[in-house]
């Protein structure tokens, strides 16, 4: 029998999620392993180094290079705070109209002074970076100044495309069918600080809508990407998205354009409406693929490891997702396997299989133009 090997995007109601909590640079962790974390709380902590900004002392003193360290008043090291005299010249003759003192506008410290150029760093204070937890769980791995490893048992849902970064709230449906509009009426003020679920479409007056209301993100079928284009001002095409500031996160479950949710999505979320949830936008569509996801963490554990998210064996009766045009976002099980090379409409031999829609109707479709819905 034919075997295909497609990309698969999880919808799993139980299952065990590992999610790296690791600092950009080394710091300090503040968990121990073996303890029990919320989304919210702070796992590790570091500073980044504030951007620097030079002066040209020597031209504005008139001095020469190598006589520098001679008009400086701070040494490298040391702090200054705004509006404090950093270097200057000694008056001619003691005219204190002649003298230039140099002066910053902003707290920060010396980093370097140049008696050969006749420069000097300055540089701002460094930034806090907290690493929060992000979801519900556990600490079962500590890396000593980098961070740790929780693990949760839940719900996990893969998204085909988001934006925005981490956020967590509770879950509440904002329509009742997986095909309905999720428009600005459905959004109300108690959606403030949850997590919306929606159904085939956010409308761009729906999103601006659940911005205006507070809501932390949005799980739906599908966006528009001329509106996605207008909220940022810019194509995405092919960049790692996740760190967008436009209000909110948002997951698409299906695709661009109104399609409606897959029905064993919207049911499991329906089903776990009211949990905290945790979500994040981020995707990276080239090598090293990065879907947005879905965390509702739930009580007890489960045996057995966290479950492979790599590229699995489809057989007949499989679910899956058709990923380009002329199928795009429809949603069928594998009909047949055809092992023998098949041209397509691009004149190019590829290798293919037979899916069945809802209602009976078969389409022959290229394997590279599906991805399995894992359960």
């Amino acid at each position: 029998m034919a075997h295909a090997y497609v990309p698969g995007l999880k919808v799993t109601e139980l299952t065990t999620v590992r999610k790296d909590r690791i600092l950009p640079l080394k710091g300090d962790v503040l968990v121990k392993l073996g303890d029990t974390v919320t989304a919210d709380q702070v796992v590790a902590r570091t500073e980044l180094p504030g951007p620097v900004k030079t002066l040209n002392v020597v031209n504005m003193l008139g001095v020469d290079p190598g006589m520098i360290n001679d008009y400086m008043l701070k040494k490298p090291g040391e702090s200054f705070t705004a509006g404090e005299v950093i270097a200057e010249n000694k008056p001619f003759l003691g005219l204190k109209f002649l003298q230039t003192r140099i002066t910053v506008d902003f707290d920060g410290s010396i980093d370097n002074v140049s008696d050969v150029t006749g420069q000097v760093i300055l540089r701002y204070p460094p930034r806090l970076v907290e690493m929060p937890a992000y979801v519900d769980g556990k600490v079962v791995e500590v890396r000593a100044g980098e961070g740790v490893v929780v693990e949760t048992h839940g719900s996990f849902v893969q998204g085909i495309f988001g934006v925005g970064g981490e956020t967590h709230g509770e879950l509440v449906m904002g329509v009742g069918s997986k095909d309905e509009i999720l428009d600005e009426q459905h959004i109300k003020a108690e959606f403030q600080n949850r997590i919306v679920v929606g159904g085939s479409l956010l409308t761009s007056a729906a999103f601006e809508k659940c911005k205006q209301v507070g809501v932390k993100g949005v799980i739906v079928g599908g966006f528009h990407d001329k509106d996605l284009k207008a909220i940022l001002g810019y194509d995405l095409g092919v960049a790692i998205t996740g760190s967008e500031e436009i209000g909110l996160t948002l997951v698409m479950t299906e695709g661009f354009g109104e399609i409606a949710m897959a029905d064993k999505t919207f049911n499991l979320l329906r089903k776990r409406e009211g949990q905290r949830t945790s979500i994040s936008g981020a995707t990276q569509i080239r090598a090293g693929v990065m879907r947005p996801e879905v965390i509702i963490p739930t009580q007890g554990a489960i045996g057995g490891a966290e479950e492979a998210q790599q590229n699995v064996g489809t057989d007949i009766g499989a679910m899956v997702r058709c990923i380009r045009e002329p199928y795009f976002g429809r949603i069928g099980r594998v009909g047949k396997l055809i092992p023998e090379l098949t041209k397509v409409e691009s004149e190019t031999m590829v290798r293919v299989l037979e899916v069945e829609f809802d209602g009976g109707e078969k389409v022959v479709v290229p394997r590279a133009n599906i991805e399995m819905i894992e359960s």
